[in-house]
């Protein structure tokens, strides 16, 4: 018998048809004689209506507040969730974050998970009832309900899992794996079987939305394999444990599904797209000591994150342009802080482009292998798109080009990079 978490999105739970179709999965899994521990999001959009709600009270909102209301579309989704089960014939009760408890630092609205006294957890577990968790929030030290930022409740999985000890997390999405790109824009794309938790970390950071960066470095840290699936399966569909989705796994059990055949090596994994990024060009910046220090420390005093940088060859009066990009929703924040700090930095003036994309390729497989930076320059400049500027790490390489160009890029380096899914042919064909 098997101890699993299995984590279900909010379009996973979107009305009581799909909640009910929740449960049956659920209960195939218990039947299935292993021990289940369920987490859960509130309903597709439900968090971004109670977000509205504490705006339209109070526009300066008080964070621990805004942790109270927000937190209330999981509990619902829990509930809801437990009672369906009951009416299944399963023995199911919700746990609330501070029921558990699960411990997280007080800083409202971007909690993070301290720890998590599973015991009594466990011993329900153990009993046979199915324990259905609200995602996304904890409880502080002073007694606070806490939420975990936006996307939490993977990471609550993986908390939930790495706590009780479980052999696997299964995040169900709307999606029924990782797929090598967008299958929305390229329509080759394939599914993969496995990616370990340094490609995944990449991916979900430079714009793959499946799972959020957080919950990926936690699963890394605490050795918890997770599993993506879809939850939009026919009531007669394989379970989860005979057709697996896409295994997040170490670097070691990759190498053994590579020796064993059960993975193709491929020096890129998959490729990644960011619409949300926006450039920020600063001119005239004097030339000297200090001065890139003078631009980025307001930044990071104010938790806005800053990707590419490019700071241009010192001209002969002594400056420099100097050239990031900024998530799109810190943009305004950004420019303000800029301005005030002009004095300081003594730039000239301020440039901003929020039509930008970030483009990313990934896989471990660059770690050994050359020529993967030049293949995506020379593939995108075949086909007539600009890079302005670069970024890399060790099993990554992204790329600045303009918004409009985006699908074009994607669908040329999955070419490029021989990430195509065959063409069926013959009798399959048919």
């Amino acid at each position: 018998m098997a101890r699993i978490v299995m984590k279900f999105g909010g379009t996973s739970m979107a009305g009581t048809e799909r909640i009910r179709r929740v449960a049956g999965i659920v209960r195939r899994q218990q039947a299935a004689g292993h021990s289940v521990a369920v987490v859960v999001s509130a309903m597709a959009g439900e968090t971004d209506r109670l977000v509205n709600f504490c705006r339209e009270a109070n526009p300066l909102f008080d964070p621990a507040e805004y942790d109270v209301v927000v937190a209330s579309g999981e509990q619902v989704t829990s509930g809801l969730l437990a009672l369906t089960l009951q009416s299944l014939g399963c023995k199911a009760r919700s746990w609330l974050g501070w029921q558990m408890p699960i411990s997280t630092i007080e800083a409202h609205a971007k909690a993070r998970v301290a720890n998590i006294d599973a015991a009594e957890l466990i011993a329900s577990m153990d009993a046979g009832e199915i324990a259905v968790i609200p995602g996304f929030q904890g409880v502080s030290d002073s007694g606070r309900i806490t939420t975990l930022g936006r996307g939490g409740s993977d990471t609550s999985a993986v908390a939930v899992a790495a706590a009780i000890g479980a052999d696997r997390c299964d995040i169900y999405t709307d999606v029924d794996g990782v797929y090598t790109t967008d299958p929305r824009i390229v329509a080759k794309a394939r599914k993969l079987k496995a990616v370990t938790y340094e490609e995944m970390l990449e991916l979900a950071s430079v714009g793959a939305k499946v799972l959020q960066t957080r919950s990926v470095g936690l699963a890394m840290k605490s050795g918890v394999r997770v599993q993506v699936l879809s939850s939009f399966i026919d009531d007669d569909a394989t379970p989860a444990d005979d057709l697996p989705g896409t295994m997040i796994v170490s670097e070691a059990e990759m190498e053994q599904l590579l020796e064993n055949g059960e993975m193709e090596r491929q020096h890129v994994t998959g490729i990644a797209h960011d619409k949300n990024e926006a450039k920020i060009i600063l001119t005239r910046v004097p030339d000297k000591p200090g001065a890139v220090a003078h631009i980025f420390e307001p930044l990071a005093a104010a938790s806005i994150n800053v990707d590419m940088i490019i700071q241009n060859v010192g001209r002969d009066k002594g400056e420099t342009d100097v050239t990031f990009t900024v998530p799109q929703t810190d943009l305004a924040r950004a420019q303000a802080l800029l301005e005030d700090q002009r004095g300081t930095i003594g730039f000239n003036r301020i440039i901003t482009d929020s039509k930008i994309a970030k483009i990313s390729v990934v896989g471990v497989g660059m770690k050994s292998h050359a020529g993967v930076a030049s293949t995506m320059f020379r593939a995108l400049a075949d086909r007539g798109i600009n890079i302005q500027a670069i970024t890399t790490s060790e099993i990554k390489v992204s790329v600045m080009i303009d918004e409009d160009e985006t699908e074009l890029a994607v669908r040329v380096l999955h070419t490029a990079y021989g990430l195509d899914a065959p063409d069926i042919v013959g009798d399959e064909a048919a």
